[in-house]
Parts: C-alpha cells; sequence; structure tokens
C-alpha cells in the first residue's frame, strides 16, 4: 500500500470590531508560500452529498476597486482553463472565453490582463 501525504493550506483573517476583514494571509509550505499577504481571496468547495458550491469570499476594506476588477477578470479566465481541463468541453470553454474578453472590454481593462 502506498503512503498518503497530507498536505496544508491556511488562510487567516485578522476582522475588525464589526468583523470586516482588514488583513488576509495564507500559507501553503509545500508550494513555498508562508504567510503571504492578499486582499482578496475566493474560496469554492464542492458538497458531493448535497449537490452544491460552499463558498468563501472575502476582500480587505482596502482592496481597491480597479484591482478587484483585475481579480475577477483573471479568476474568470482560470475558472475557463480550469473547466477546460476538468471537462475536455472545448465548445462551452471558448464561450466562457468569449465571455472574459467581454468582461475585460466593458470594464476597460488592458489587454494583457
Amino acid at each position: 500500500m502506498s503512503k498518503t501525504i497530507t498536505s496544508k493550506i491556511e488562510l487567516n483573517v485578522e476582522l475588525d470590531e464589526n468583523r470586516v476583514p482588514e488583513k488576509l494571509h495564507w500559507s501553503a509550505e509545500d508550494g513555498g508560500v508562508t504567510n503571504e499577504e492578499a486582499k482578496a481571496i475566493m474560496l469554492s468547495v464542492w458538497d458531493s452529498k448535497a449537490q452544491e458550491t460552499l463558498k468563501i469570499d472575502l476582500w480587505t476594506k482596502d482592496m481597491p476597486v480597479d484591482e478587484m476588477k483585475l481579480f475577477f477578470h483573471q479568476t474568470l479566465v482560470t475558472m475557463s482553463d480550469t473547466f477546460m481541463r476538468a471537462t475536455q468541453d472545448e465548445k462551452m470553454t471558448a464561450t466562457m472565453k468569449d465571455f472574459c474578453d467581454y468582461f475585460a472590454e466593458k470594464l476597460e481593462l488592458k489587454k494583457n490582463n
């Protein structure tokens, strides 16, 4: 029997008195990341029993709106790439990429993002 390996990803959230995130830090030591600061985090977890997505969306109160727009755009592009790897559905991936282009155009994001 093969030996199992456990890897840990840790998220730390510092909240103000109103429970609004002030600071976000994350660590993934197997990936060489230790207590790195982040301004936003989106985490999705699939609950197979309930057939639903559980999610955590956090951003610090000092996250600039222009960076949030870039964060969303880059996340959508990454989701398109992940969808392709997971499903091999080229037609829907192309549709998702078209939406990413539309999203970037409407928000007047730079072409290289």
